[in-house]
């Protein structure tokens, strides 16, 4: 899911990427994912599915693709295991409905009993509503489904993914959202259950980010683009002239979980932004560096809150 068509990227970067490019290719040496395990929720088609490819090109031991539907995750793993039948990657599923607290307790479970310790989770799954629906139209039902899957089902993935009983002493993690930049957009009515949902998931990560340093779990969430795949159809226009290609966030995850993406820890970005611009950015990394809330979501226009007035 992308968000609505008038998005401008800020222009944090003056090199505005629609596809993938030399500094994010998961064949790029120091973005190896070399003897890690990686969870892709959402991982059938779409944005999880080249999630997956990207992550088997950076020769990743073992990718497990979650889904809700079995007959999907088949035949998603059957197209994984024919590309790449000569990488030495190893290609699993698990059946598993991110919106079900038994099924996530499930996944983590079979995953502990069969040995397995993932190193790397993206958290891609996601619950959208019906493109049009308002708040006054879809009332309780729409919004809560949105808050129980994109923050609910996402916070519980993530808290099973850093309490493996299996993680070695010292052993970072890797945690990527696949977030939407409607969450920087006021207002988005369209979309309210679905942007404000993420956008409180979004803020959840970040202040954990602040509780946890990369070097434990390694956090950021981004914004993927404007891609045509199946979860789009229905809620754009199928002939616009400048859809987003879809290797461009799917190689963006590779980067993001890689520790060339340490410094973002915690931040939310847009797959679109230059890396190597980004970082040579004085200004930019200067800011980064004094003020914990940039590039996190919170409210703007107002500086840091002090209760030291409560003790003294």
């Amino acid at each position: 899911m992308a968000g609505p068509l008038s998005f401008s990227s800020m222009a944090l970067t003056k090199t505005h990427h629609r596809d993938t490019y030399p500094a994010i290719s998961p064949t790029k040496p120091s973005l190896s994912q070399a003897g890690k395990t990686v969870l892709i929720t959402g991982g059938v088609s779409g944005i999880g599915f080249e999630i997956a490819r990207s992550f088997a090109k950076a020769s990743a031991a073992r990718i497990i693709i979650t889904s809700r539907r079995a007959s999907a995750l088949e035949t998603a793993v059957q197209k994984l295991r024919a590309e790449f039948l000569s990488s030495g990657t190893d290609f699993l599923t698990q059946q598993a409905d991110i919106g079900n607290d038994s099924s996530v307790i499930d996944l983590w479970n079979s995953l502990d009993s069969q040995g397995i310790f993932v190193h790397v989770l993206i958290l891609n799954g996601a619950h959208a509503t019906p493109f049009g629906l308002t708040l006054h139209h879809s009332g309780q039902i729409h919004l809560m489904e949105g808050f129980d899957i994109n923050v609910g089902g996402n916070f519980l993935m993530a808290s099973k993914f850093v309490k493996q009983r299996l993680r070695p002493e010292g052993q970072q993690l890797n945690l990527v959202n696949v977030s939407t930049a409607g969450i920087q957009r006021h207002p988005a009515p369209d979309q309210n259950p679905y942007t404000t949902s993420k956008a409180a998931f979004a803020a959840l990560l970040g202040r954990i980010a602040d509780e946890r340093p990369s070097e434990d779990v390694q956090i950021i969430s981004f914004h993927p683009g404007l891609l045509h795949t199946e979860g789009t159809i229905g809620y754009f226009r199928q002939d616009l002239p400048k859809w987003d290609e879809i290797a461009l966030p799917a190689d963006f995850s590779v980067w993001a979980a890689s520790p060339e993406a340490a410094w973002l820890h915690g931040r939310f970005v847009w797959a679109h932004w230059d890396v190597d611009e980004l970082r040579a950015d004085k200004v930019f990394c200067s800011q980064l560096e004094k003020e914990g809330g940039f590039l996190k979501v919170a409210v703007q226009g107002l500086g840091g809150v002090s209760f030291d007035s409560y003790y003294n």
